[in-house]
């Protein structure tokens, strides 16, 4: 490679990594992700609870199986299937149910502007 072909790329190079996260802040293009509805713990498919905050696919395997063993009488039950702690559980807590259909939806919205500030407050006064 010659001297003025690395050049440009490296030109290049920097270049975008200059311009890229400007481009973000200044387009307010920050997302948070938001949670709406329950999901039943003994009705809800993998996907579904999949779709909650912090569980994949393994952990929702993990629910499925332990209520085939023994259905889930109140939610706080969710505690004594593996990796699920206290600190998991009241996270999740909000998004569960054992009554009705599962209603849960993930979506991304933007972040409004007092968001930034209040968050941008609370960490200064840390």
């Amino acid at each position: 490679m010659s001297g003025r072909v690395l050049a440009r790329v490296v030109a290049t190079v920097l270049g975008l990594v200059l311009w890229v996260p400007g481009a973000a802040e200044a387009s307010g293009s920050k997302l948070r992700t938001q949670y709406t509805g329950v999901v039943n713990l003994n009705e809800a498919t993998v996907a579904q609870l999949d779709l909650l905050p912090g569980v994949g696919p393994k952990a929702a395997q993990r629910i499925i199986a332990w209520r085939q063993k023994r259905a889930f009488k109140r939610v706080e039950e969710l505690v004594r299937v593996k990796g699920f702690g206290k600190k998991q559980f009241l996270k999740l807590k909000p998004y569960l149910t054992l009554e009705g259909p599962s209603s849960l939806k993930v979506e991304k919205v933007p972040v409004e502007e007092d968001e930034v500030r209040a968050t941008g407050d609370a960490t200064a006064k840390r």
